[in-house]
């Protein structure tokens, strides 16, 4: 009977890493598991105090289910019995421990190709190096289920797992309802042309003509990963300009689905087969993708009192309502004296609790055991008491803004940890350690791989 340290059992944070038991533990290669292995700190020596007869697969299942994502993995690399339980564990399903988000940033020190992923529980970052198109040449324009939404440097969208290193195409840019491809003699695509109408105005002027690398400047805002009870797979939602207009696709498409005829969308989220967007005017509007092909939306509420510089957020609450959130900018200066730079600075937040069976809004002044994320990733509002790293009744944020994030790439980034009780901030990580394009964007971990043959 094979033996292990009780010393490993009671010490799982610190298990050594063991890179040849990792990739048939997540179906790794070697050199996609060294990716991730890289420029972590050094784990610390194991000190053996005895042993003792492994313990019952199931056992160990059990606790390895309660392990966040690096933890398991190390976990893994042990000893032979702990790689089987962690590999039943993921193969039956069993693995569904909610995980902390990460913050996903980009340093010129780690090379085109490499991100690194802070986390907020060890306080200690990752470096992962990540499949083509070198991630530093892409924006970041969403995150949720551990899947980041980007944009190359031809305005192309992919769907990336920076944990397992999955990439999935999305469909080409020239199927959405405003972008014709331009040719050149060569029947090679050389330019894209945008068109400016929406669902309810012709367009305000002619039609402009962009540079493959410069679209994307211009046409993308925000994206979601959504999972689509229909097929078992997953929907990404995309609001995009011009006017902030929202287009779809289900992994899988080969085309996006424009969803007109309402604009100004800032955020949006998916509960029980409805899609809820809002608008920066306090709009709340429903879309229904259960009731078959066509996609019927319906305005459940229009909020008074709306703020002059600042960004909504649509969040599912753990309790069941859905929080209406408005972002407020009021330290900035868009318009600074020459040599000066442009600034913004977010100063505090504005929380609207809806209850959408009752359609009623209230005003709520703190979340008490709670607390968000907000920024280029689908909005969340979690438990403190079951992420015990957070701290309750604060906003960790990332800067969203869509001038920023495209227009002034190498402006500084608004981001930090806000507390709702006094509107005092704290930085989480230093900003020197970040480029500032791409902007840093939250992730929450997921090994779960995606279902795009549905």
């Amino acid at each position: 009977m094979e033996l292990c340290s009780v010393a490993s059992i009671i010490s799982l944070g610190s298990l050594a890493i063991q890179r040849k038991y990792l990739p048939k533990l997540l179906g790794f290669t070697p050199s996609s598991l060294k990716r991730f292995c890289e420029d972590v700190h050094q784990p610390l020596t194991e000190t053996i105090v005895g042993t003792s007869p492994e313990l019952p697969q199931d056992i160990l299942m059990d606790i390895f289910s309660t392990l966040e994502i690096p933890d398991l993995i190390r976990a893994g690399a042990v000893c032979p019995s702990w790689h089987s339980a962690c590999t039943s564990l993921l193969s039956l399903g069993q693995y569904k421990l909610a995980q902390t988000p990460c913050l996903l940033y980009t340093s010129e020190s780690a090379g085109d190709s490499s991100a690194y992923l802070y986390s907020l529980s060890e306080k200690r970052s990752y470096k992962l190096t990540l499949p083509e198109p070198p991630i530093r040449t892409r924006c970041f324009i969403g995150s949720s289920h551990g899947w980041l939404v980007t944009v190359d440097e031809r305005s192309e969208m992919h769907l990336l797992n920076p944990i397992t290193s999955e990439q999935i195409a999305l469909p080409s840019v020239i199927t959405i309802e405003q972008v014709k491809p331009i040719f050149d003699e060569y029947s090679t695509l050389h330019k894209y042309e945008l068109s400016w109408y929406t669902g309810t105005r012709a367009g305000y002027s002619s039609p402009s003509i962009f540079a493959l690398d410069k679209l994307r400047d211009q046409l993308h805002y925000k994206a979601f990963v959504f999972p689509d009870t229909s097929t078992g797979s997953y929907i990404v939602v995309l609001i995009h300009k011009p006017m902030r207009q929202l287009s779809f696709a289900r992994v899988g498409d080969d085309k996006w689905t424009w969803l007109p005829p309402h604009e100004g969308y800032d955020d949006c989220t998916y509960k029980d087969g409805l899609l809820y967007a809002v608008t920066g005017t306090g709009e709340l509007h429903a879309f229904d993708f259960s009731s078959g092909p066509v996609v019927t939306v319906e305005m459940i509420i229009r909020m008074r009192n709306m703020y002059d510089c600042g960004h909504m957020y649509i969040v599912q609450a753990p309790w069941g309502d859905l929080l209406l959130i408005w972002r407020l900018l009021e330290d900035h200066d868009l318009e600074p004296e020459p040599g000066a730079p442009v600034f913004w600075n977010t100063t505090r937040y504005k929380i609207y609790e809806f209850d959408p069976s009752g359609s009623k809004l209230k005003e709520i002044n703190k979340l008490r055991d709670h607390l968000l994320f907000l920024g280029h990733n689908q909005s969340l509002c979690l438990s403190a008491d079951e992420y015990p790293s957070l701290k309750a009744n604060r906003a960790y944020f990332t800067d969203d803004s869509f001038l920023w994030t495209t227009g002034l790439k190498n402006n500084h980034r608004d981001m930090g940890i806000l507390n709702l009780d006094d509107n005092s901030k704290e930085e989480f990580v230093s900003p020197q350690l970040c480029s500032n394009f791409p902007a840093p964007i939250w992730v929450t971990p997921d090994l779960r791989k995606m279902n795009a043959a549905s």
